[in-house]
């Protein structure tokens, strides 16, 4: 997911919990398809998608759907709904017969998604699921009101890792303790020269310093959280957040560092590394070429850095009347030889396992590699009730506020929050 976007996605979520009692009355009528009584369904003339509006990810849904065209027979009708619309419009158009068969959602909201009733348990065979990276898998996965099921088929995976320089650094730091070392010996804020720079306020980039010790944001498993236990102020996350200060102060990060400002450095080559994901590379390699470099994430704690996964996936809509062929075309779009295809033309990592791994590109190559120690992000709606307050917390860490007292407060703030919303209810 962009990063513009995914700030945009963490406003939408807040407000999305009000419209949780909105959820439609589930009857059998709007649920069936003829597949309980064991007959395949019946093949639809057509298929409605609803995709991003993006360009290059339009090109390449034409492109493969086109080929499920030729192979089945039945009609595949692109709409083009930007990602951050479609859950609201999907809400007014299902119920009155105009919405898709599929849409397309970062796993994040399913938790929202599923309780507003908007789609349908997706039912994948083993060897269906085998296709995919475990890591995407666990992030479709939801369960609500006990039962635990898929809600999606993965289409696009991303993390984020150490992009570097290489005329300014020949290699990128192993270890965190190395990125320290490179930040405190090659930066001149005087001018506007810096090893190594992050946001000071971004929970989403910096939790890596946090979960290595410990900390963690909701209990229990993936999918199926525990939101009463919430463990931002554990004696692991006030380790963590002693190291992450330790990268600011004087002679290193500023505390008013901005994404923009470390966009235009790096870009300007006056920064040696920066944290970000795959949706950089483009406008980092054609400011720097062969001088980018790409690395996972710096090793903390002495274990591998375990990073937030995110996931896009095709959903099945409750108000479907082809449920099992919108399956069936997910399930084409997101084999082997399609997602290179996608990958190729979007840019976009693909979670099909085969299709991952046959990655060539360097850059990509040590994302799938990040990927492998990362961990979905909580898909639970009282996750937008998180954001704010970290990041705040962050901020004041950054400047040197006293770790356990700032946790602790933001912590508070999270509970406050979350009561607020009726998520401990």
């Amino acid at each position: 997911m962009k990063k513009n976007l995914r700030f945009l996605l963490i406003a939408i979520l807040g407000l999305s919990i009000l419209l949780v009692a909105c959820a439609p009355e589930r009857d059998e009528e709007a649920g069936s398809e003829g597949d309980s009584s064991g007959k395949a369904a019946e093949k639809p003339d057509e298929l409605v998608i609803w995709v991003n509006d993006q360009e290059e990810q339009i090109e390449a849904i034409e492109n493969i759907t086109q080929k499920f065209e030729e192979q089945e027979g039945i009609q595949v009708k692109l709409e083009t709904k930007s990602m951050l619309d479609q859950m609201q419009e999907l809400s007014l158009a299902g119920p009155e017969g105009n919405g898709p068969d599929l849409f397309f959602q970062p796993h994040d909201r399913i938790g929202n998604i599923v309780a507003q009733g908007l789609a349908e348990p997706v039912d994948l065979t083993d060897e269906q699921l085998n296709e995919y990276v475990d890591t995407a898998v666990e992030a479709v996965t939801y369960t609500y009101d006990g039962n635990t099921n898929i809600y999606g088929i993965p289409a696009v995976i991303e993390t984020y890792g150490i992009f570097y320089n290489k005329a300014l650094q020949e290699e990128a730091p192993e270890t965190i303790e190395d990125l320290l070392t490179v930040l405190e010996e090659n930066s001149n804020p005087s001018e506007d020269q810096f090893g190594f720079l992050m946001r000071p306020n971004d929970l989403y980039f910096n939790f890596p310093f946090f979960k290595n010790y410990g900390a963690y944001i909701f209990g229990g498993d993936t999918g199926n959280y525990d939101i009463e236990d919430i463990g931002l102020a554990n004696d692991g996350a006030i380790e963590g957040a002693e190291l992450y200060q330790s990268f600011f102060g004087e002679g290193k990060i500023p505390t008013s560092t901005t994404g923009d400002v470390i966009d235009g450095l790096f870009t300007e080559g006056k920064v040696g590394s920066v944290i970000s994901g795959p949706w950089s590379v483009p406008g980092y390699k054609e400011a720097l070429g062969e001088d980018l470099g790409f690395a996972p994430f710096p090793m903390i704690n002495d274990q591998p850095t375990e990073t937030f996964v995110g996931v896009k996936s095709w959903m099945v809509s409750y108000y479907s009347e082809n449920k099992e062929w919108a399956k069936e075309l997910a399930v084409f779009m997101t084999n082997e030889e399609n997602q290179g295809e996608y990958f190729e033309i979007a840019g976009e990592l693909p979670p099909n396992a085969k299709a991952l791994s046959n990655i060539e590109d360097p850059i990509y190559a040590a994302f799938a590699e990040q990927i492998e120690h990362g961990f979905p992000m909580p898909s639970a709606p009282e996750m937008a009730q998180v954001w704010e307050p970290m990041n705040n917390a962050l901020q004041f860490l950054a400047e040197g506020e006293d770790p356990k007292t700032v946790l602790e407060e933001a912590l508070e703030q999270v509970q406050t929050n979350i009561d607020a919303s009726g998520g401990s209810n």
